[in-house]
């Protein structure tokens, strides 16, 4: 393979010259909203518009989206608009829980995400490597999308209830793959809608009938897991059934623990086995960047990695996957309503205006980083926890709600994509560009095959 042009500049939705007429925004939002940006966004701080009929400001600024996200005073509200697509996937987990709530959530559920707790499931995410190694050995191509897919449905299942996938369970990866592709794509009618029960006409009743099923097939693994005897299996449903809030020193009830081990599920394996892909995607774009990671992992082989730390020895491949959730960020928007009158970046904001932040938008904006739009990861060099430190990275959001399993996405990501890398080489089987399309996730817009060449061992 001749050497690519350096640095690789991964196809994305054109950027227009003007901001798009409204009927084509609505239509960009409801099908893929990394797609609806115009130059003037990526090159201004603060934008100023109106969206399906509500007064919008887009925050470039990433000191001003820090704080909007960092409020905890009540000025800003998720709109119904976010929690009517998301709700089946997760119920009143952590996710979309609110005030006092959220709070009492988030302290009961913060020791199972410690480094050390973390560092405890890195043989669980190794076990579901080896799988997919065994999988793919002498297949010679390979769907990667799909098997990330599966591979990280079986690592979180490991984590979560010490079982692993098989053909039944399986199943439950393409149930939300099909949700999300289907009734829990965002609709003109939820951008509409001001509370969360307003009427949806269409989608509602799918939504209603996923969740029902969805919730059944968590419980079902909970009653499973529990019946398989006492707590010792070190995974997190053990913490879960264990944890007490430190206030009150009360546990979770059943249908808590099953909210919350169906946002760990979906949290854990959809947006881990997109990052996944997006990384594998860009290495088989750059082959030499590809070859530096492998003899990276070969230098510090994947088996002797036990510990968060042990990953230190990965800086590259760090970077990597921290360059892919730049370029392909899990959630490409944010929007707060806000509910009491506040000035943002010098704007008099009033109760009803929608506070837009774009972790899309912001990841490629001129102000922030040098060649934005290249795959450079390089850039995150000297960085090991850049979605903490960097200003204008928000692939976990930020502040109190910052993603509570950040470290453990990044944890099993690494572990899986170290693995497959010790094993094969990755190129792209066709030249078709593959474009990202963002609504609940940011997802492929078709999922592309891979030539996997096996690596000598001489």
């Amino acid at each position: 393979m001749d050497a690519p042009n350096r640095p690789i500049i991964p196809p994305a939705p054109p950027v227009h010259a003007r901001d798009l007429p409204v009927w084509k925004l609505v239509r960009g939002m409801t099908s893929n909203i990394a797609g609806v940006w115009a130059e003037r966004h990526f090159d201004e701080l603060t934008t100023r518009g109106r969206v399906l009929g509500q007064d919008s400001i887009l925050l470039g600024d990433p000191a001003d989206a820090r704080a909007v996200l960092a409020d905890r005073s009540g000025t800003y509200a998720r709109p119904a608009a976010f929690i009517r697509p998301i709700r089946p996937l997760g119920g009143a987990g952590v996710l979309l829980a609110e005030g006092e709530e959220w709070k009492r959530q988030r302290r009961m559920l913060a020791p199972l995400f410690s480094p050390t707790r973390v560092g405890d499931l890195i043989p669980h995410f190794a076990a579901a490597a080896d799988n997919l190694v065994s999988r793919l050995a002498g297949q010679g191509r390979a769907n990667l999308s799909a098997e990330f897919h599966r591979t990280a449905l079986d690592a979180v299942m490991r984590a979560l209830f010490s079982m692993q996938v098989d053909d039944d369970r399986s199943g439950m990866a393409a149930m939300v793959r099909d949700y999300i592709a289907g009734p829990g794509r965002p609709t003109v009618f939820d951008g509409m809608a001001r509370h969360e029960h307003d009427f949806t006409p269409w989608v509602g009743g799918r939504r209603r009938r996923f969740q029902k099923a969805w919730f059944a097939q968590v419980d079902a693994l909970v009653a499973e897991r529990r019946a398989a005897g006492q707590p010792g299996h070190g995974d997190l449903l053990d913490l879960l059934l264990a944890a007490r809030d430190p206030e009150t020193g009360e546990g979770l009830d059943n249908a808590e623990i099953r909210d919350q081990c169906a946002t760990m599920l979906v949290a854990g394996f959809e947006t881990t086995s997109r990052l996944l892909f997006w990384t594998v995607y860009l290495l088989g774009l750059d082959p030499i960047e590809q070859a530096r990671i492998r003899a990276e992992v070969i230098a510090h082989p994947p088996e002797r990695v036990n510990s968060l730390e042990d990953l230190a020895a990965w800086p590259r491949l760090r970077q990597t996957l921290f360059e892919a959730l730049r370029l392909y960020p899990p959630v490409a928007v944010l929007i707060r309503e806000i509910k009491r009158p506040v000035t943002i970046a010098g704007h008099e904001m009033k109760p009803g205006v929608l506070a837009w932040i774009s972790p899309w938008v912001m990841h490629r904006h001129r102000k922030f980083w040098d060649n934005p739009t290249a795959f450079m990861p390089d850039r995150f060099a000297g960085k090991p926890q850049a979605y903490l430190t960097e200003e204008a990275f928000l692939p976990f959001a930020a502040g109190p709600r910052i993603c509570i399993g950040a470290s453990f996405s990044i944890a099993e990501a690494s572990v899986l994509l170290a693995r497959l890398l010790t094993k094969f080489e990755l190129s792209l089987e066709s030249e078709v560009p593959v474009i990202p399309v963002s609504t609940v996730t940011t997802a492929p817009d078709h999922e592309p095959w891979f030539v996997l060449t096996p690596v000598s061992t001489a």
